[in-house]
């Protein structure tokens, strides 16, 4: 499964370079992502198709591939923070953003540092209003176990973040940065 995520992933990667090499007739902005990823390519299609078929195993091992990709800033990084967002926002049921969820915790209730990537997909599915579909604080009200558990990833994150403003990288709450720009705008 991390193989086939990852070879799909690489192509879609390379398509986009491709297109993008070959639509660089004028400079792009200099506010404009690196890469965009066309929503109907051949990888979103058939990442699309995988979550859909598979059973909830299956499924959990797919996105925990996917989640796997989430490392330092890099193209690969920006396209799974990018299919993951997408998947969670064209699932036609709660289960695909409840399993995205849960592989995204499961990654940020281990002992920092925390990846990256990791840190920037879940903030993005906490805080852009594009996501409002899944109602994160519905979910914190069922448990005091989930409450708390929430509670200490905003901490986390929160400190993460702070440490990786303090040493000068940028991130995507910063206005002033383009590091997250592209993930919701092409997600929507």
């Amino acid at each position: 499964m991390n193989a086939l995520v990852l070879t799909v992933g690489m192509y879609a990667i390379e398509e986009a370079e491709r297109r993008a090499r070959a639509s660089s007739s004028r400079p792009p902005p200099a506010d404009a992502p690196a890469l965009v990823f066309a929503t109907p390519s051949k990888a979103t299609t058939l990442f699309h198709g995988l979550c859909t078929h598979f059973d909830t195993e299956g499924r959990y091992f797919f996105l925990s591939a996917m989640a796997n990709q989430l490392r330092y800033p890099n193209s690969h990084t920006h396209f799974f923070s990018f299919m993951l967002l997408q998947l969670f926002a064209k699932a036609e049921s709660d289960v695909v953003p409840e399993q995205i969820t849960r592989v995204l915790i499961e990654r940020l209730i281990v002992h920092r540092p925390h990846p990256y990537g990791l840190l920037i997909t879940f903030i993005e599915l906490l805080r852009n209003p594009a996501y409002a579909r899944w109602d994160h604080r519905a979910l914190v009200k069922l448990s005091p176990d989930i409450a708390r558990l929430f509670n200490s990833v905003e901490k986390s994150i929160t400190a993460s973040m702070n440490r990786t403003v303090a040493n000068g990288l940028p991130t995507a709450l910063d206005p002033a940065s383009n590091a997250g720009a592209g993930l919701a705008e092409t997600a929507a």
